[in-house]
């Protein structure tokens, strides 16, 4: 029996662990594939304050597994296959947990296009992370597609392997900060292609081409590139709590400012939760306030 199991090591779940090991919960960390979770896609954190000029991303959570690593808190890489929020259990593949609160910090997951070719290329072409796979597509032609600040980070990336990138997006105009668009407009290798929407992934072993459609005219035509990465937003991973916690439309859990959620001893915390803004710095703010939350909880049952 665990004081508190905290399921993702994302920055959120990290930042509770970091709490709840200074608050001497007896805490058990339960992650699927790596402390980091998505943020590791991205080579740089360019706002994180605190590095003027950025810091790696990787440098970043491992500093934050070392603090939590430093306060005896185990971090087991198990995937939550099962979640009892009442019976506050959960499952894994390997073993069976228990515990007086959980906190939810499963993140979110890349949105994909759903177009014909997409998941015949994943992995021959179609990406969703240029940080791992930028390095195969040098001096080939790739395309982004998305107009978000992610599109915008990738693409500057992509620049220093790629011959051209080009920029597809629906609107007429990116999401990008404007410091982000600048330094977009000054490259020499990004290219636009505004209004238009992918339609299809083609190619025979791998992506040789995307069909897209302009939005205002219905034309349609191909673009040759090598390489599709794709960015157009993100759901969260919240499969384990439906039917159990409540969620908004797209999924993501509904909480009140101190993250508990409807059910007594449950917390969620970081982009699995439902909130304005999503970044690493009120990810690590939402598990920081989780952990607390969970402190008192469990303080106020052994009264």
């Amino acid at each position: 029996m665990y004081d508190l199991i905290i399921i993702g090591a994302g920055p959120a779940g990290l930042t509770a662990a970091l709490y709840a090991g200074r608050s001497r919960l007896k805490t058990l960390v339960l992650e699927k594939m790596g402390a980091g979770g998505r943020i590791l896609m991205s080579e740089v954190i360019d706002n994180y304050p605190g590095f003027p000029g950025g810091i790696s991303t990787h440098d970043l959570m491992q500093r934050m597994k070392e603090q939590v690593d430093s306060l005896g808190v185990k971090i087991s890489l198990e995937e939550a296959s099962v979640l009892d929020c009442k019976g506050k259990s959960v499952k894994t593949f390997e073993n069976n947990y228990s515990a007086k609160s959980i906190i939810i910090a499963t993140g979110s997951v890349p949105r994909k296009l759903n177009v014909p070719g997409e998941e015949k290329f994943t992995g021959r072409g179609v990406s969703y992370c240029a940080t791992c796979d930028a390095p195969f597509y040098k001096e080939k032609d790739v395309v982004v597609v998305g107009g978000g600040n992610a599109v915008a980070e990738e693409a500057i990336y992509l620049t220093r392997f790629a011959k051209t990138v080009t920029i597809v997006h629906r609107r007429d105009e990116l999401r990008a900060s404007a410091i982000l668009q600048e330094e977009m407009k000054e490259n020499k290798k990004i290219h636009f292609l505004l209004s238009n929407i992918v339609i299809g992934i083609t190619g025979s072993s791998k992506v040789e081409a995307i069909k897209i459609k302009n939005v205002k005219t219905q034309e349609e035509k191909l673009v040759n590139c090598n390489g599709v990465f794709i960015y157009i937003g993100y759901d969260p991973d919240t499969a384990i709590v439906k039917n159990q916690l409540q969620l908004d439309d797209a999924g993501f859990i509904i909480t009140s400012e101190s993250m508990d959620t409807q059910v007594p001893g449950i917390f969620a915390c970081g982009d699995c939760r439902k909130k304005s803004l999503y970044q690493v710095i009120n990810a690590c703010g939402d598990g920081a306030i989780a952990a607390d939350t969970a402190y008192k909880y469990i303080a106020s049952k052994s009264k």
